[in-house]
């Protein structure tokens, strides 16, 4: 499995953001959020088919954004359980 970061600004003002956070917690069992529009995930999908599972519940004229991680990263401030998930899944 690989890990990816998921970034998105959904630039409606009063946006939903429900389908898009139920869609990627319902479609990763491994997800990490601790950021506001920023999610990492754990999963065999590529970044395409990510890309074409999450398009869907965002609109024409708000951005996302997936990449594949390389496995390293430094980070401050989260708590324990959010640096030992990183440090597990990165």
């Amino acid at each position: 499995m690989n890990s990816y970061m998921i970034g998105y600004d959904l630039n409606k003002p009063e946006q939903n953001y429900i389908n898009l956070i139920t869609t990627i917690k319902e479609s990763f069992d491994n997800w990490w959020h601790y950021l506001d529009s920023t999610w990492i995930v754990t999963t065999t999908l590529n970044t395409v088919e990510i890309r074409d599972l999450l398009q869907p519940h965002v609109d024409n004229d708000d951005e996302l954004l997936v990449v594949k991680l390389t496995g390293e990263g430094a980070w401050a401030g989260f708590n324990q359980k959010a640096s030992e998930w990183l440090k597990t899944n990165l």
